[in-house]
């Protein structure tokens, strides 16, 4: 088959099925913004991410604008790919940033998959939980508009993917019966338990492995959405009952979803202040990005990893720990409650209680051995459900033979 994907930031959701489909001989073309990546078999078509909106523009329709402009740009491609003779016979692209807006117009025989993320909505999402966050008479109507571009590729796909139950909630009911619930899947050959993993902590000349006391915390960038002062506001009290325990924090300073700070810099800067001489600086370990197989072992000797998040997108870090048999203190969110239940394959917190997060941390790292069903029992979960060989790739390949067939998956 030739199969055109489409993603902003690619790979993206996308890695573990265009690297099976290349190394199957089908013929791989993706359309991205980003430069400088190469992937075995696969044909990759760069595109300029479009001028930002004018000021004029109505601060509502500002990301629609943009949206469009990613569509345009997509589809001057996807012409250029027609007039040289490639008509693909599948589509796949992620509707977040308009990259398949216009994708039909150019290949309108063609099915196409979207990938839907997460629909925005003032009640029951990301918007409003914190409580200290200023709802205004333009949060509500400015939600409604984001949805543009959600609406118009729902319009334009033949068949939806969205990754959870809970992602699948958020979108209109009447969509729900072609956006098909199919996690992307996790390698667990990769992401599992192994008791000769050792991570070197670079700077501080300590080398830890499995059974050491780690306390582990994962985002790819470190700020409120996934829950990091709530995280290091639990620190004094953990580092106070667990002497002998270090704290590993992988992530980068940006923001990725919410707002920065709003006196500027990094929430990690914001939280480093405000909690000063609380916190033995020396056993907290900023190490910033770090390559896969570092992160991996990271998670490996992990006593308790920590994951909190907003009511948004679920992250691959946590099935990723729960798959190398950590014990997961995950917020009691709705992302996370569709995966955990408390006590039996991880730990429930409250988002927003440092209390709460830093003494369920405190019994996992004191006793570790109460919690080895857990730990067990978390793998299974992953291996059971989100596992990329035996469950979620076969059922994308599936999914892509009914789309081509002009089926829809129930």
């Amino acid at each position: 088959m030739k199969i055109l994907f489409v993603h902003q930031n690619m790979p993206g959701q996308y890695r573990h099925l265009i690297q099976h489909l290349a190394a199957s001989g089908h013929r791989v073309v993706f359309i991205t913004q980003r430069k400088g990546i190469v992937l075995p078999g696969v044909r990759i078509m760069t595109y300029t991410e479009g001028k930002e909106a004018s000021p004029h523009t109505h601060h509502y329709l500002r990301n629609a604008e943009a949206a469009v402009r990613n569509g345009q740009e997509v589809a001057r491609i996807a012409l250029r790919l027609r007039h040289n003779g490639f008509v693909p016979d599948l589509m796949l692209g992620h509707s977040g940033w308009g990259e398949i807006l216009y994708l039909k117009d150019v290949f309108p025989n063609t099915p196409l998959i979207g990938y839907f993320e997460y629909f925005y909505q003032l009640f029951g999402g990301d918007i409003g939980f914190d409580p200290g966050e200023t709802i205004t008479p333009d949060t509500a109507p400015k939600l409604r508009t984001k949805n543009t571009t959600n609406l118009l590729s729902l319009a334009a796909a033949d068949l939806g993917q969205t990754p959870t139950l809970w992602q699948q909630s958020l979108y209109p009911k009447r969509y729900h019966g072609m956006l098909h619930v199919l996690h992307e899947g996790v390698d667990t050959d990769e992401a599992r338990p192994n008791a000769a993993a050792r991570y070197t902590v670079p700077g501080a000349g300590v080398t830890l492995a499995p059974g050491d006391e780690v306390l582990t915390y994962v985002g790819r960038n470190l700020e409120p959405h996934r829950g990091f002062p709530s995280f290091m506001r639990s620190l004094p009290e953990i580092l106070a009952g667990r002497p002998n325990a270090r704290v590993l924090i992988v992530g980068a300073n940006g923001t990725s979803y919410g707002p920065p700070p709003p006196g500027g810099g990094s929430w990690k800067d914001v939280m480093v202040k405000e909690l000063g001489r609380s916190v033995d600086w020396s056993r907290v370990h900023f190490l910033g990005r770090v390559p896969y197989p570092s992160f991996l072992d990271i998670l490996r000797i992990s006593r308790a990893h920590i994951y909190l998040t907003y009511p948004f997108v679920l992250s691959w870090s946590m099935l990723e720990a729960m798959a190398s048999g950590c014990v997961v203190i995950g917020s009691r969110t709705p992302p996370v409650e569709e995966v955990i239940r408390d006590g039996h394959n991880g730990l429930l917190v409250d988002f927003f209680s440092p209390r709460d997060i830093a003494q369920r941390a405190i019994s996992v790292l004191a006793e570790p051995q109460a919690y080895a069903a857990v730990r067990e029992r978390a793998r299974h979960t992953v291996v059971e459900r989100y596992d990329l060989k035996t469950v979620c790739l076969p059922a994308q390949l599936k999914m892509l033979e009914m789309a081509r067939a002009g089926e829809v998956p129930a």
